[in-house]
């Protein structure tokens, strides 16, 4: 019986629709929850780019969100809170021709994975970071995360937060990464284009994404963002400077700016800077060096 994967593979490479990267299982949000949006994009991103399933491996640590993989039609890792980008890190520098991306959301991402978030960023690894930013932890039922606006009201902080949120967009930014962009849910059709752009830059590229939750976070509902929401394409943004970039980025009030913050291709990423990896091909594809018998005993030890 013919898997998603197998009828993907069969066709040719320009008659792949956003269908041909519908995973074999539906996806069990929240009725009317952002990350449905966010999978359409990626899906339709994925298909007018002209890859295939089996030329990308999609990451994800712990949350909702990071479920994805599982309704997505490629290689899938579903790994440990946080720390997706490790793993993603690894399977890059290991087999660099593979199309890594890098699903989670907000706490996972800016939380308890904030270091590995800092670290790849200065590191500019050639990876694809989509966070769905839903402003709360859902998964657990509605605790506040790292991007929860001051004053919110939770099961976490019933008198409102007093903790100021982080700007992943800023922090980003700084820390080194090379590409970064804000999208909503509510809006496919530009997210799919900066998908497209993230997907296609060479080095690391983060979108953060308003995705809103519609069972937890009651604040910062579709509406909240559909009234407020506006494309930095429309103003004509200078993606290349990076201060006009963090103002953009920190502005949120009647106007909440999406698109593409900032965009440096003259920094080269690791894989670049890691001659070993350009000379010689991907580390996946070259000789162990281990005799049969050596990987046998290897193998069975850590079974």
């Amino acid at each position: 019986m013919a898997t998603t994967l197998d009828v993907a593979e069969d066709k040719p490479e320009n008659q792949l629709t956003a269908r041909d990267f519908k995973g074999l299982v539906d996806p069990d949000w929240c009725a009317g929850c952002g990350d449905f949006g966010v999978l359409n994009g990626l899906q339709r991103a994925c298909a007018e780019l002209g890859l295939k399933p089996h030329e990308i491996l999609a990451v994800s640590g712990i949350g909702c969100s990071s479920n994805l993989p599982g309704y997505f039609n490629a290689f899938g890792m579903h790994t440990l809170h946080g720390r997706s980008l490790a793993y993603a890190t690894g399977a890059k520098l290991a087999n660099h021709e593979l199309t890594v991306i890098v699903t989670g959301g907000d706490g996972d991402g800016y939380g308890i994975g904030g270091n590995h978030f800092t670290h790849t960023a200065r590191r500019n690894i050639d990876l694809t970071y989509i966070v769905m930013n839903n402003q709360i932890y859902g998964l657990t039922t509605g605790q506040i995360s790292p991007t929860s606006s001051l004053g919110m009201k939770t099961k976490s902080t019933p008198f409102g937060s007093v903790e100021t949120p982080i700007n992943p967009i800023t922090s980003a930014i700084m820390n080194g990464a090379t590409f970064v962009a804000r999208g909503f849910s509510g809006d496919v059709r530009h997210l799919t284009e900066l998908m497209k752009q993230a997907i296609q830059h060479k080095g690391f590229a983060l979108v953060d994404i308003f995705s809103p939750c519609v069972t937890f976070n009651l604040d910062n509902g579709h509406s909240f963002f559909k009234e407020r929401v506006s494309k930095l394409e429309d103003e004509g943004h200078d993606t290349s400077d990076w201060q006009s970039a963090c103002e953009k980025a920190i502005a949120w009030g009647d106007t909440i700016y999406t698109g593409l913050f900032y965009r440096n291709d003259e920094k080269p990423d690791l894989g670049q800077r890691e001659q070993v990896l350009e000379k010689e091909g991907p580390l996946a594809h070259r000789p162990l060096g281990l005799s049969k018998e050596q990987v046998e005993g290897i193998i069975s030890r850590m079974i």
